[in-house]
């Protein structure tokens, strides 16, 4: 996910997030086929969250979202 905005001194400045995404049966068929890294997608569905321990014993948590629904954007590439 992409933001801009203006920093302080008015200079446009641009933010990226990146999302994990989880996608399973016919929605993971579509993505393996179709998208690759750069390609614009919209993707529908539920974000969901978990926790782990590491091979160091640490505690993580991530955020994932679990795809239903995938559109593809963009011209072809």
């Amino acid at each position: 996910t992409n933001e801009d905005y203006k920093n302080s001194k008015g200079e446009k400045q641009t933010e990226t997030n990146w999302h994990t995404v989880v996608a399973w049966g016919k929605t993971a068929d579509i993505i393996e086929k179709y998208v690759g890294k750069g390609k614009e997608i919209a993707i529908e569905g539920k974000l969901t969250s978990r926790s782990y321990e590491d091979k160091e014993g640490v505690k993580r948590y991530v955020t994932e979202v679990v795809a239903s629904e995938i559109l593809l954007l963009g011209g072809n590439s």
